[in-house]
């Protein structure tokens, strides 16, 4: 085994997978591990992505997750740790990402680190502090919709002040775009000011480019996935196809989709529009009591033989209220992630070996229902979601699986993801 470079720490599965896959572009070997591994790892790896479901559970649970992958990334040898979040720096009011920071920065014996979710392959851009997805303002996105972490404000210092104590400052665009030197300087005036967190402009992956030898050395970097393309280049590290490669696809397809989101809303459409098999998850029908697992599972074998399947309980903002509305919206989430995991695990037990899991939460709860501890990152489908291989207890022979946040992906994101394992 040899030292890991990186020891990253992920607030959810699909979030892992996207930070992953941009280290993978940029030449590094990664290896993910959902949850917080009890032993070492048994392949090398330059990158070790811990995954957590942590995003929205009480604080102080996210604590002692993030802690723990810590000491553990430690005893890996890791030379640098990342903290990873939503490119949409989506949280709960009282955190996870102020607390997570101050507590990895108080594990590490560190006074200061950046902050940014910049990644702007995906749209996602910070200019003077305020995040831009695509060419509106974060909280005019359809993130104010989100059910879980509603984002209301596009300031980042702002939203990030009101989690923690630390003083929390800027890097503005027009120090990034001088590079390395102008960004210690700022980030050296900044600590002599008292503050710990700075949130950092990056309109282009040109700005990301020139933060990351500025990084370099730094204990904790905190981010989204853009910044991983300028942190191999500090080890050594050079991209490399070798570093994507999995072994050959097999099985039957399948899509299980529990996010909300407007991308994956378009996706679905586009698969159902093109005439392919899809069902709709009811959490009503769920809450009624009614086995609709086993309903899906038996209407997906008389399906899947002839080509890739969805399940899918993706709606409109609209329908999604409703339904909390009558349910509670903690419940309403809980039901329908254990509904689609149990079909997750049902399909794979019935031989699908390429499947596609749409949403954070939902992915998190798959990856968990069938037994998947970490996971070999692959080649890019789109910007943030590459493909992986597991081994899992119901695919001993091998599982190809694309964990897609909600917000990712091309509207043909489906199609387009098994045409490329079969190319």
């Amino acid at each position: 085994m040899t030292r890991a470079l990186l020891g990253c720490i992920a607030d959810d599965f699909t979030g892992a997978t996207d930070l992953a896959n941009n280290l993978v572009r940029a030449g590094m070997r990664v290896v993910q591990a959902m949850g917080v591994p009890t032993a070492p790892l048994d392949t090398e790896a330059d990158a070790i992505v811990v995954a957590l479901k942590s995003r929205t559970i009480p604080a102080a649970d996210a604590i002692a997750q993030s802690r723990a992958a810590l000491q553990w990334l430690n005893t890996q040898g890791a030379e640098q740790i990342y903290f990873k979040y939503c490119s949409t720096f989506d949280s709960t009011a009282a955190g996870n990402i102020g607390p997570v920071t101050d507590a990895l920065m108080q594990a590490l014996g560190t006074d200061f680190t950046i902050a940014t979710p910049a990644f702007p392959d995906n749209k996602r851009t910070v200019f003077k502090g305020y995040l831009f997805v695509g060419d509106v303002l974060l909280n005019e996105s359809g993130m104010q919709n989100h059910p879980l972490t509603p984002m209301t404000d596009p300031n980042l210092v702002r939203v990030l002040q009101a989690q923690t104590p630390s003083r929390v400052g800027l890097i503005d665009h027009s120090v990034v775009a001088q590079g390395e030197a102008a960004i210690r300087a700022r980030i050296a005036q900044l600590q002599a000011e008292g503050v710990r967190m700075a949130v950092v402009d990056a309109v282009s992956n040109a700005d990301l480019l020139r933060l990351g030898p500025a990084l370099k050395g730094m204990p904790l970097v905190t981010a989204g996935s853009g910044v991983a393309m300028g942190l191999p280049g500090n080890f050594g590290v050079a991209p490399s196809n070798e570093a994507a490669r999995l072994p050959a696809a097999q099985g039957l397809q399948a899509i299980v989709s529990g996010s909300c989101s407007v991308a994956t809303n378009q996706q679905v459409m586009d698969f159902i529009k093109a005439g392919k098999p899809a069902m709709a998850i009811d959490p009503l029908r769920i809450a009624a009591g009614m086995d609709v697992a086993a309903e899906a599972l038996a209407w997906a074998e008389a399906h899947i033989a002839q080509g890739p399947v969805l399940v899918y309980s993706t709606a409109e903002p609209s329908a999604v209220r409703a339904i909390q509305g009558k349910l509670g919206s903690d419940k309403a989430g809980a039901m329908v992630e254990e509904t689609i995991a149990a079909i997750a695990r049902g399909l794979v037990q019935r031989g699908v070996r390429q499947l596609i899991v749409a949403g954070g939460e939902t992915s998190g709860a798959c990856v968990q229902a069938l037994g998947i501890t970490q996971m070999r990152i692959g080649a890019q489908i789109d910007p943030g979601v590459p493909w992986c291989h597991a081994v899992a207890p119901d695919a001993t022979d091998g599982l190809h699986i694309t964990l897609k946040s909600g917000n990712f992906g091309s509207t043909d994101f489906f199609t387009k993801a098994f045409a490329q394992l079969s190319a």
